[in-house]
């Protein structure tokens, strides 16, 4: 069994109010030095079977289908054991 992450976060030139929020309250609260934060998205998949190369295009397929809107978000596929955290 292997686990495939797939982190999703808005595109650059779009706006992020929610990552801006954390920015702020860091701020607010004395953490010093953040420039800017941007909030995302993570999916973690079980996979039954082994992570062939026509398995991981099919898992970009279902991000760009299910977990990410392509139009404002960027989104990558990580392959790795299920014996470990992904990172």
């Amino acid at each position: 069994m292997a686990r495939v992450v797939v982190e999703v976060m808005l595109k650059p030139e779009i706006l992020d109010p929610q990552g801006k929020a954390v920015q702020g309250a860091l701020s607010r609260l004395g953490f010093a030095g953040i420039s800017g934060v941007r909030q995302g998205k993570r999916f973690e998949l079980e996979i039954d079977g082994e992570l062939t190369p026509e398995r991981i295009t099919q898992l970009h397929d279902v991000a760009a289908t299910l977990l990410a809107n392509p139009v404002i978000e960027d989104f990558a596929v990580h392959a790795g054991e299920a014996s470990g955290r992904a990172r």
